[in-house]
Order: C-alpha cells, then structure tokens, then sequence
C-alpha cells in the first residue's frame, strides 16, 4: 500500500461514542474464564514458579533478576528473568488485603484480559464502526489460545492489556492527533515488559501508523522506540548475566511453517473457526473498512519478523505469540461485516459459534498438574517423622508451595533438592516427575537402595503438563 505524503487531511474529531453494548467482549471473557476456573485446579510449573516469585519482597525480586539467580535452592538455575516486571505486578497484586492465592493470581490475569479485550473494542470501533469492534472483541473473548491463558497465572492477560491500550492509543492519535500518543508509548512499553515478543506487535502498529501517515508518524515512531528502551534494557541485563538463553529448549523450529502454526494455535487446532477465520480475514484485509492496513500489519509484521528470527533460532511456542494473533480475530470480525448486509448476521453468529466450538475442550480439559493432590495424599498418609522427597525440580516447587499454602505440618518432614533422600529412615515418602512413562533419573533410588529400602508401592497423578507420581520407600 503506497504511503500517504500528501498534505494533512481533515479527519474525525473523535470515533464513535462509546456505548454500554462494548462492555459486552470482556463480560463474555469474564463468563467463560470463570467456567474455567470453578474447577478449581491446582497450579502448573510456570504458574506456581509465578506464585512462588511474586510473594517475595520486591527487593529480592530485584537483586535476582540483576544477578541472574534463582529464588530457591531448587531453582538455582531458574531465576526470574525475562518475565520480571510481571512479578513486581503480582507482588503488588498479592500484596493487596484478602489477596495472595491461587485462584487470585489466575483472576489478575482474567482481569487484565477483559481490560484488554474492552480497549481493542473500543479501538476498533473508533476506526471502523460498532459492529465490527464488538464483533472482534466477543471473537477474541471466545478464541482458545486468548481464553486459555487468560485464567493461567501467567503474564499473557497483562500482554493483552497493554496491547489494548497502545491499539486504544494509536486509533486516537490517527483521529486527533496528537492525542493518544503518551497512551501509545507507555502501552507499548508495558507491551515488551510483560513479555518481550509482544514488541512485534508494537512494531506492526508503528507499521501502520507510517502505511497510513507517511512522514506524518514521526511522533508514533518515536514513541514506539522509546517504548521498546525499556525492553532492549531488560534484555541485556539478562544477556550480561547469563540467563539470556534459558527456556530456548522449549522454543521449536517450525521450518518456515510458523504462521500455519500460529494460526492453528489461535484456532485450537484445525477447527472449523480456523478456516472461517482464515477466509473471513483475507476478506477482511482487502474490504475491511477503517481496520484493513492496522488488521493486515497487526497479523503480518509480528510473523514476518519471527520467521526472520528462525533463520537464526528457534523461536516458536504458540503462547509467545499471542499479541500478534489478537489482530486476527480483529480481520476475522471486519471480513464478517464485509459481506453483503443479509449475510452478516449469520456470517457473524457462525464465526463466533466456531470459535466457541473450539474453546468448548477447555471446559474439560484436565488438570495441568496435580501437585495440589499429591500434597493432600500425603497429608492423609504420612506419619510424623517420615521424610518426604522432592526428587527433581518440578515436583519440589509444586510440593514446596502446597506444603506450605494447604499441609504445613508436614513442613518439618520435607526435603528439597539440593539434598538427597536420607539414608537413616525407615520409611520415605519420594515425589517425582514421570516423562515417557519413567520417573526422572535421581540418585535418590540408589541411596535408598543401599540404605537397604525398596519401594513398597506408588501413587501416580497423571496430568496434561507434568505426571508426578508418589512412592513409599520401607526398609
């Protein structure tokens, strides 16, 4: 699209006013993250690694991510790095009267989630019209990949939040300029903080700005530089230390087929919302009015330079990547509404049913991890005096944080990693992390072994993340 260096044009004093009707998005991702949460499941790895973190004084969380150290002896070599302005947030959150618990972590990011959801909608029903910015809130509300981690205590529902506020701010400083441009920096900063991907999606809306603007952008440029400062910062503090590569084993390369992943992991799979979708968003893209140069960069700035980004490694996990999917469901909802006006009712109904057919698994999805049990199972069982053994780094941070949230009276009893099984007791209780069906190798079985102790039986809590299993050990 040629960029616009003709004289300034009149525009909009202002969108659309705003109406009750666009609190509609984050009432439905509030409805459906609260169906999530009534199961009550216990806390996964990353969550509880979240947990753990965020209730240390925001000094200490400080002085680890600078040095590049873990919080815990377990987690010598897991310190809070890339993600640490997000645990100052939860420091403060859990800091708050009647707040600090599981469940209120997950809340913080269902929160932050329907804040999100509500400035998208208002964004692009400034740009567009009201239909088409609730249409593309209720999609993104009802969307597997956004309604999944909006009830994880992650950092993704604040990433939403404050990719909200720099569309918010961007839509305003394309109508009335320069309004809106300090709502973009200081958004776009909190984008790269709560995590660094999402600066490809600030990038995709500097993008726009200069497609739409031409010269004319120079402020938006500028503020999005400015608001990535913070993040370059963060990163190099993290290179210098050492911790710059930590958590790259999980990143896959896809080979060059990165956006079929991605779109596949908004879609929860190969769906029919994810060919609805796809259709509705190439419609989107050449008719959408108002959004069709911010939806087309929105989705393909952030792809483009992540496929760059694999020429030189893996970069690939489906959540790194949600700021940029967000502007997907925005071309989905602008193509919807760009049919001929007796279709788009149904068009619209059938795009947000599929969407809602494909996070309807969420509802009975299974536990992530069931450390939470473990410790109840062990609280029924054991005797005082009984050594109970976190094996390996997983099952001592889920076993730490609900020995001391839910069984404190085993406290006494529990051993963590760097420390072995003892040798001296008669009967252990060992915990363990199981992957591909065998129990992560230790030199706990050896001690105990010849300590002259044999497992007598065994407990397994098979998960959707992390399979632990508990043994007794009797001599």
């Amino acid at each position: 699209m040629a960029v616009d260096f003709a004289p300034p044009r009149p525009v909009r004093r202002s969108g659309a006013r705003w109406t009750p009707v666009e609190l509609l998005p984050p009432l439905v991702v509030a409805v459906l993250g609260t169906v999530l949460l009534l199961p009550g499941h216990g806390m996964w790895f990353d969550e509880l690694f979240t947990a753990e973190v965020g209730r240390l004084p925001f000094g200490e969380i400080v002085a680890a991510v600078v040095e590049g150290r873990g919080t815990t002896s377990y987690l010598v070599d897991v310190p809070p790095s890339y993600n640490a302005p997000y645990y100052l947030v939860v420091h403060a959150w859990a800091s708050l009267p009647g707040l600090g618990g599981d469940t209120s972590l997950r809340v913080l990011s269902l929160l932050a989630t329907a804040g999100g959801l509500a400035l998208v909608t208002r964004a692009v029903t400034r740009l567009a019209s009201r239909p088409v910015g609730v249409l593309a809130g209720v999609v993104l509300a009802a969307s597997p990949l956004v309604l999944e981690q909006a009830v994880e205590a992650r950092s993704y529902g604040l990433v939403v939040l404050a990719t909200g506020g720099a569309v918010l701010g961007l839509a305003r400083w394309l109508q009335e300029a320069p309004r809106g441009l300090v709502l973009f920096g200081l958004a776009g900063a909190g984008m790269g903080l709560m995590h660094w991907y999402a600066v490809t999606a600030l990038a995709a809306f500097v993008v726009t700005a200069l497609l739409l603007r031409g010269w004319r952008a120079l402020p938006v440029v500028i503020a999005g530089a400015a608001a990535v400062v913070p993040t370059a910062a963060l990163v190099a503090v993290n290179l210098l230390n050492g911790t710059g590569a930590r958590n790259a084993e999980h990143l896959r390369d896809t080979g060059g087929t990165l956006a079929d992943l991605a779109v596949e992991a908004w879609a929860g799979g190969r769906t029919p919302l994810l060919y609805l979708a796809v259709g509705l968003a190439v419609l989107g893209g050449v008719r959408g009015a108002g959004v069709r140069v911010l939806g087309v960069c929105w989705v393909l700035v952030p792809l483009v330079l992540l496929l760059g980004a694999e020429l030189v490694r893996p970069v690939y996990l489906p959540r790194y990547l949600l700021a940029g999917l967000l502007g997907l469901g925005v071309l989905a909802a602008a193509g919807a509404l760009a049919v001929p006006r007796g279709a788009r009712a149904p068009v619209a109904g059938l795009l947000v049913a599929c969407a809602l057919l494909a996070s309807s698994p969420l509802a009975v999805r299974e536990p992530r991890e069931r450390a939470d049990e473990v410790v109840a199972f062990l609280a029924a069982r054991h005797r005082v005096g009984e050594p109970v053994v976190a094996a390996d780094q997983r099952s001592a941070t889920g076993l730490d944080h609900y020995v001391r949230t839910a069984a404190p009276r085993l406290r006494p009893d529990v051993v963590l990693p760097p420390d072995d099984a003892p040798a001296t007791a008669d009967r252990v209780w060992l915990v363990r992390r199981i992957i591909d069906g065998d129990p992560v190798p230790t030199d706990d079985d050896g001690i105990l072994e010849s300590a002259g102790l044999r497992m007598t039986s065994e407990r397994a809590f098979p998960a959707g993340k992390t399979d632990l299993v508990v043994q007794l050990w009797e001599r």
